[in-house]
């Protein structure tokens, strides 16, 4: 029996969660923490007091996992796995659905942890214009302004799986998740992740007869691929998924390669699938789901050759494939 490293069993994935990441980057920056409202206390590690004041100035993404760092010299690591979600609401969208599981607003029975959040930003430009005023006390109109600066960043999990920690920046990449990652076909910029090459996938191939598929969703081999896009990269290719990895070929592995860079691009372009509970961090859903090439297609027909699309299971994962496209 092959032993599978539990954590190939996670998504989202890496484009799900770039996209995240670059949500938050988008709308976090800037925010300080007023005040922490932990709801579930299972799945939030560290010391809430310890960020309560700080401020937003950077999010990092590894892989399938994000850190969120702030200005004194903390951060706040999550790894949303199967069923989680980081959903920003302020008062231009406080009453926005979450599309995923079923279309809700924030605060829901799913909620884990609250961030009562202030945009400093905001409240300077506020402060700069409120100077040019002749009255010293702000109007009406002026304190209203004042309250939209107001947001939240909610924690969201259906199912429990997903988790927070509050830690010491330094400390981040010694979590034993982040820790054991593997190099990343596309690094999120900016964090000296080491980058996949050809040559090493070749030579990971090389040193492994368990099946490919498994082999590319091995975070501790290689960071941020999932069922989904591995699906989709070995049908580019047409690569069989039961295939031995070091049965394939120089040729094969180079053609995978670009199949990899190729599929999770695409991933990128829609945002991401939204086939479990996945969302952005406004709570809209993904459209990658829409334009899979093989994954989720059992018994269509083939978009390359007209044959039914199988399904198996590897690694107790649904594995789709044409037999009479992928050798």
């Amino acid at each position: 029996m092959i032993k599978v490293d539990p954590y190939i069993k996670i998504m989202p994935e890496l484009p799900e969660v770039e996209t995240l990441k670059l949500g938050l980057q988008k709308y976090l920056v800037g925010h300080k923490i007023e005040d922490i409202e932990v709801r579930d206390p299972h799945l939030l590690s560290g010391e809430p007091k310890d960020v309560i004041g700080a401020k937003f100035k950077d999010v990092r993404r590894y892989a399938k996992g994000i850190v969120m760092d702030l200005d004194n010299g903390y951060s706040i690591a999550v790894h949303i796995k199967l069923t989680g979600q980081l959903i920003y609401r302020d008062e231009t969208n406080k009453d926005k659905l979450v599309m995923k599981p079923v279309p809700m607003t924030v605060p829901n029975k799913f909620t884990r942890v609250v961030f009562k959040l202030k945009d400093q930003s905001a409240k300077i430009k506020a402060t700069v214009q409120s100077s040019k005023l002749t009255s010293p006390q702000p109007s009406p109109k002026r304190r209203g302004r004042n309250e939209e600066e107001e947001a939240f960043l909610y924690f969201q999990e259906v199912r429990g799986f997903a988790w927070m920690k509050i830690l010491e920046t330094d400390e981040v990449l010694e979590l034993p998740f982040f820790k054991a990652l593997g190099p990343e076909p596309i690094p999120s910029p900016g964090t000296k992740t080491p980058k996949l090459t050809e040559k090493m996938l070749e030579i990971l191939a090389s040193k492994s007869r368990i099946p490919i598929k498994i082999l590319l969703m091995d975070q501790k081999r290689i960071g941020g691929i999932g069922n989904i896009y591995a699906n989709d990269s070995l049908f580019d290719a047409g690569i069989d998924p039961r295939r031995p990895a070091n049965s394939l070929s120089s040729t094969e592995l180079k053609k995978l390669y670009k199949s990899i860079i190729k599929v999770l691009e695409t991933g990128f372009k829609y945002r991401g699938s939204s086939e479990l509970n996945y969302v952005n961090v406004l709570g809209e859903k993904g459209e990658y789901q829409k334009h899979a090439l093989v994954y989720g297609k059992k018994n269509k027909p083939c978009i390359k050759c007209g044959n039914t699309v199988q399904k198996i299971y590897l690694g107790g994962r649904g594995t789709f494939f044409c037999p009479a496209c992928q050798s």
